[in-house]
């Protein structure tokens, strides 16, 4: 695989890189989730909640936070009794959506080579214990 030129000047494998901690934010399986389910409309909490499966509450709040803090999603409080919190991707947050489009094809088109894969790795483990 041919490098792009860009890591000439970036090098996210260098330990104390800048890049690490967008890195690290956007290889996160919450950020990528939340990302992808903000990215299909507004939301409100809750609805994240009952949609990503498997996250918790205090998860689902910081990786909110952090999406936030970055400049990936913005958070709408309408100050009302009971509270009212929409979360929407921003511009920079859609584009990063474009970026990932990729990403989840990949996942969906490559399952099932995957799942092979897995399968006789396994084999070859039984076979060798």
């Amino acid at each position: 695989m041919k490098l792009p030129e860009w890591t000439e000047r970036i090098d996210p494998c260098e330990a104390h890189c800048p890049s690490r901690d967008l890195l690290d934010l956007i290889g996160d399986r919450w950020s990528l989730l939340i990302l992808l389910v903000v990215g299909q409309g507004v939301r409100r909490n809750g609805e994240l909640k009952r949609r990503i499966g498997g996250i918790s509450q205090k998860m689902l709040t910081q990786t909110l936070r952090a999406l936030e803090a970055n400049g990936l999603v913005a958070r709408h409080d309408f100050a009302t009794v009971p509270p009212h919190v929409e979360y929407e991707l921003t511009p920079l947050g859609v584009s990063l959506g474009d970026a990932l489009g990729p990403l989840f094809q990949w996942i969906e088109g490559s399952y099932p080579a995957v799942v092979q894969a897995r399968s006789e790795f396994a084999a070859r483990q039984a076979e060798a214990a």
